[in-house]
C-alpha cells in the first residue's frame, strides 16, 4: 500500500487520500484533468494535478493523464494554451505551460521507478524542451509565448513563468541524463536563466501585484539560501493573512488555496517547514467534505470566489503535504532543484 502524506494536527493520511480521490473524480475519460468538471484544461495545471495523483498512489490515473499529454502534443512540441472537452479554445503557445511536462514526468518516475514510463515519455519531454529553448532570449530570459498559427513569438518575459521553466529544465536535464542522452544545450539554457533571475531581474516585466511573481523565484529553485529568505521577507506582510492564507493579489481581500500551498512549498525549500505547516493549516477552511478544495475566499464578506472546487488547488494541497511530511519518493521535487548544473552531473 502506498504511504500517504499527513501533517500532524492539520491533515490525516485519510484526508489526503480523499483529496486524491476528489482529483481522480474530476478526470475526464480522455485522461484530461480540467480545472473543474466541464471546465478548461491547460497543460500546466493538468500536469500539477497528475502529480497529486502519483503522490496518492493513483498510478493508473496519473499515467492516463500523461498519456493525454502525449497524445495531444503537437508536432512542434507544444500544446494549446486552453482546451475544453477536447476542443481547442486557445491554440497559442505558453512556453512555461509546455516546459512543465518535464517536472511531472520526472516526479512520476521518482515515485514509481518505472523505466518503461520514462522511455515512453522521453520523446514528449524532448520535443517540449527543444521547443521551449527556442523561446530563450539573448539575455537568458524566456519569452512567455507565441502565436501557433504564424510562429511569431511574444517578446515579453514574465518572472513567474521563467522561474517555473528553471525547475522544468532541471528536471529535463535529469531525465536526459537518466536516458543516457545528456543535453548540454539545456544545461547552458538553465545556467543563463538562473543568472538573469538572480542578477538581472529588471530584464523581466515588472513584478505584478499577484503573489506568484513574489514567491516563484524561490519555488522554481533559482533563488535559495539567504537571498531567498530575504526576498520572501520583503513582501510577507503584503500577502500573508494570518489564519486565512495568502492573498492572490496584494491589495484585494481574497485568499487562494493553491497560492498559499505553493508558498508553503517555497518556504519549505528554504528550510522553514514550521511556516509551511502554518500556511497549509490556514487554508483548511477551503476544504469541502468530499476532500476537494474551493479555489478561494473573499474574506471581507466570507464568500467563496470563484465558486468552484478546482482540481489544481486540491493538487497543490497534496504536493505541499507531501513535501512537508517527506513521504513519497517525489517529495523533494521542488526542494531539490539545482541552482546550477551541467549536463552529466550526478543525479541527486
Amino acid at each position: 500500500m502506498t504511504p500517504l502524506p499527513a501533517i500532524a494536527g492539520v491533515l490525516t493520511a485519510e484526508q489526503v487520500d480523499a483529496t486524491g480521490a476528489a482529483i481522480a473524480a474530476m478526470q475526464e475519460d480522455s485522461g484530461a484533468l480540467p480545472w473543474f468538471p466541464g471546465g478548461q484544461t491547460d497543460p500546466w495545471d493538468h500536469v500539477e494535478s497528475a502529480m497529486a495523483l502519483s503522490v496518492t498512489g493513483r498510478i493508473a490515473e496519473a499515467e492516463a493523464a500523461y498519456a493525454w499529454s502525449r497524445r495531444h502534443q503537437r508536432d512542434d512540441g507544444s500544446w494549446p494554451i486552453r482546451m475544453v472537452g477536447g476542443r481547442v479554445e486557445d491554440p497559442n503557445i505558453d512556453s512555461n505551460f509546455c516546459a512543465y511536462i518535464a517536472v511531472g514526468v520526472w516526479h512520476h518516475y521518482l515515485i514509481t521507478g518505472d523505466t518503461r514510463f520514462l522511455d515512453e515519455m522521453w520523446p514528449t519531454v524532448w520535443s517540449a524542451i527543444d521547443l521551449v529553448t527556442k523561446y530563450q532570449r539573448p539575455d537568458g530570459a524566456f519569452r512567455w509565448g507565441g502565436d501557433h498559427r504564424t510562429g511569431a513569438m511574444f517578446d515579453q518575459a514574465q518572472i513567474t513563468g521563467n522561474a517555473s521553466i528553471f525547475q522544468a529544465i532541471d528536471c529535463a536535464v535529469r531525465i536526459a541524463d537518466e536516458m543516457g542522452q545528456p543535453e548540454d544545450a539545456w544545461a547552458a539554457a538553465h545556467t543563463a536563466l538562473g543568472d538573469v533571475i538572480r542578477d538581472r531581474p529588471e530584464n523581466f516585466e515588472p513584478p505584478s501585484d499577484h503573489s506568484m511573481d513574489w514567491y516563484y523565484p524561490i519555488l522554481g529553485g533559482a533563488l535559495r539560501g539567504r537571498a531567498g529568505q530575504e526576498h520572501i521577507a520583503r513582501r510577507w506582510d503584503e500577502f500573508v493573512v494570518d489564519g486565512m492564507g495568502i492573498r492572490c493579489v496584494d491589495h484585494r481581500p481574497w485568499v487562494t488555496g493553491a497560492e498559499t500551498c505553493e508558498l508553503a512549498l517555497a518556504v519549505d525549500a528554504l528550510g522553514d517547514t514550521a511556516d509551511a505547516v502554518k500556511l497549509v493549516e490556514s487554508i483548511q477552511h477551503l476544504r469541502d467534505p468530499d476532500g476537494s478544495y474551493w479555489t478561494g475566499l473573499v474574506y471581507a464578506d466570507g464568500k467563496r470566489w470563484p465558486v468552484e472546487k478546482s482540481c489544481w488547488t486540491s493538487a497543490a494541497v497534496v504536493l505541499a503535504a507531501d513535501a512537508i511530511s517527506r513521504t513519497s519518493a517525489g517529495e523533494g521535487i521542488f526542494r531539490d532543484v539545482r541552482e546550477t548544473l551541467v549536463a552529466g552531473d550526478p543525479i541527486t
